[in-house]
C-alpha cells in the first residue's frame, strides 16, 4: 500500500513538473510566434528602380522570411503629393524617402529610431540533423555617437532633431563641376580651376561671341535664376563659401550679415554670381535668353556646369559623344573648404503598424555590407565615411569623395520649394536694380519672404 502511494505521489510530481514546464515555455513560444506572423512593409522612393534593391531585399528575407518588402518608385514631380495624401488617408507606406532639408517638415509624420529592436530570426540548428529554428533577438540600434562616427557630418546635422534620429541615408551627393573636355582643350585650358579667380579666367578663355555680340559658346552657366539647373544650390554654396550666415539661432534667414563694417559676404557672393550674366563684366558668359543650362551643356555649348552625380545617366544617355569630365568645386579658400550636400533620408512612418520591423530593415540596408551592393548598382557616392576611400579612384565619384567631409547644407524652412522660388526671383530681379538702395531693398524683401515661409 505504501509503495502504491509513493508511485501516485511520484506521478503527481511529474505531472506538476510537466505542467509547470509547459507554462514556462508558453510565453517565449507565443512571443516568437507573434513576431513570425507574415507582415508586409511598403517602401516608397523616387530615384532608384526595384532592381537596385532586389538582392538586398532577398538577403533580408533570408533572415526574416515572414517579412515581405513591397517597393514602389515614383516620379519626383508626383511623389510628395502622393505621399502626403496617402499618409493623411492612412494608406501610406511604412518606409519612405524625404529630402534632407524636409526632416522638420515631416517630423510629426516620422517615427524616430528606437534604442533597441526585438525581432524573430531564422537560423539552422543541429550538426547531423539540421533543422530550421526561430528565436527572438533584441539588438541595440545606432547611438548618436555612432551616427557621428559612421556617417558624413552633414547627416547628423540634418537627421537628428531633439536628440532623436529621424532617418538614415543610402548615399550622399555634393555639388560638383561638370566640364566639356573638348572646349577646354580648344581654349587652351590645361589646368582645371581650383579657385574662383582661376575659374573666372577659364570662363573668359572659353566664352565665344558672334559679330553681333551674342554668346555662341558659354564659358559657364551662371548668373541667372530660372534657366540654370540648381541655381539655388549654386548661389547657396557661394554664400556659404564666402562666410555668409545663412540662418540665425531661431532659424530665420539672415544671409545679409556683415563680417566687417562694410563687407556683407552674402551680398558679395550674389554680386559675384550675377557678374556672369552682366554684359559689362569681363566674365559675361550667360543671360536669361539662353536655353536651359543642362540642355545647353548637352549640346556642347557650355564649358563648365555645376550639378550632381545623379544627373550623369541623363547626360550620357542623351549625349553619348560628349567628352565629359567631373571635378571638385572651385573654392574661395582652399585651406578652409566648403562644399554643398544634397541627399535623401529613408524614414519610418509614425502610422506604420510595424515600426520595429521597418527600422530594422532601414538599419540593414544602410549598413556597410548591404549599402555596398546598392552603391555599386546605382553608382552613387557614399554617405558612410568608411567607404569614401573605396570610391576615390572612380573618375565619376572622385569629386564627391574628396568633398563629402566638408559638405554641408542650411535649413530652408517648412516650404523649401517656396524658398527656392524666392531666390530665383531675386536673381532675376537684381540686374534691374541699378543703384545700391534698390539692390539692398531687393535683398531685404527676399529675406522677408523667406522668413514668412518659416512661420
Amino acid at each position: 500500500m505504501k509503495k502504491k502511494c509513493i508511485n501516485v505521489l511520484n506521478l503527481f510530481l511529474i505531472l506538476v513538473f510537466l505542467l509547470t514546464a509547459g507554462f514556462g515555455c508558453k510565453n517565449p513560444g507565443a512571443a516568437v510566434q507573434e513576431k513570425m506572423k507574415p507582415i508586409e512593409l511598403n517602401y516608397w522612393r523616387v530615384f532608384d528602380d526595384q532592381d537596385s534593391f532586389e538582392e538586398i531585399i532577398t538577403a533580408y528575407k533570408l533572415l526574416h522570411p515572414n517579412i515581405k518588402i513591397n517597393y514602389r518608385q515614383f516620379r519626383i514631380e508626383e511623389y510628395e503629393q502622393e505621399l502626403l495624401e496617402a499618409l493623411a488617408e492612412d494608406r501610406g507606406p511604412d518606409i519612405f524617402s524625404i529630402n534632407e532639408n524636409a526632416v522638420k517638415k515631416y517630423q510629426a509624420k516620422l517615427e524616430p529610431m528606437p534604442s533597441e529592436i526585438t525581432l524573430a530570426y531564422q537560423y539552422t540548428k543541429g550538426t547531423v540533423k539540421k533543422e530550421i529554428a526561430y528565436e527572438l533577438r533584441t539588438k541595440k540600434t545606432l547611438s548618436l555617437r555612432e551616427i557621428k562616427a559612421n556617417f558624413i557630418d552633414s547627416v547628423y546635422d540634418d537627421a537628428v532633431l531633439d536628440g532623436q534620429v529621424y532617418g538614415l541615408p543610402l548615399s550622399l551627393e555634393t555639388l560638383v563641376m561638370f566640364y566639356n573636355k573638348d572646349i577646354l582643350n580648344k581654349s587652351g585650358i590645361s589646368q582645371l580651376p581650383k579657385d574662383w579667380k582661376a575659374f573666372q579666367e577659364a570662363v573668359q578663355k572659353s566664352t565665344r561671341f558672334d559679330s553681333a555680340g551674342n554668346i555662341i559658346q558659354a564659358g559657364t552657366a551662371l548668373g541667372t535664376g530660372y534657366n540654370i539647373e540648381r541655381s539655388f544650390d549654386i548661389i547657396s554654396l557661394l554664400m556659404m563659401q564666402n562666410g555668409a550666415e545663412m540662418t540665425s539661432g531661431n532659424g530665420l534667414a539672415v544671409f545679409n550679415n556683415a563680417t566687417t563694417e562694410k563687407y556683407f559676404p552674402g551680398l558679395e557672393a550674389i554680386r559675384f554670381y550675377l557678374d556672369f550674366s552682366s554684359p559689362v563684366k569681363s566674365v559675361y558668359a550667360w543671360n536669361s535668353e539662353m536655353p536651359n543650362s543642362f540642355d545647353a551643356f548637352l549640346s556642347g555649348k557650355v564649358a563648365f556646369m555645376f550639378g550632381y552625380n545623379y544627373q550623369l545617366p541623363g547626360i550620357r544617355s542623351r549625349s553619348p559623344k560628349l567628352n565629359l569630365g567631373l571635378a571638385p568645386l572651385p573654392q574661395i579658400n582652399p585651406d578652409n573648404q566648403v562644399n554643398y550636400s544634397s541627399y535623401w533620408l529613408e524614414g519610418v512612418s509614425k502610422k506604420s503598424a510595424h515600426k520595429d520591423e521597418a527600422w530594422d530593415f532601414l538599419l540593414f540596408i544602410t549598413a556597410k555590407d548591404q549599402v555596398i551592393n546598392y552603391l555599386e548598382k546605382t553608382q552613387r557616392p557614399t554617405a558612410l565615411k568608411e567607404l569614401i576611400n573605396s570610391q576615390i579612384d572612380d573618375e565619376d565619384l572622385y569629386p564627391t569623395s574628396i568633398q563629402a567631409l566638408t559638405a554641408k547644407n542650411w535649413y530652408q524652412g517648412q516650404n523649401q520649394p517656396a524658398v527656392e522660388e524666392i531666390f530665383k526671383e531675386l536673381l532675376e530681379a537684381l540686374p534691374a536694380a541699378h543703384d545700391e538702395r534698390a539692390f539692398a531693398n531687393a535683398i531685404k524683401d527676399a529675406i522677408s519672404k523667406i522668413n514668412q515661409t518659416n512661420q
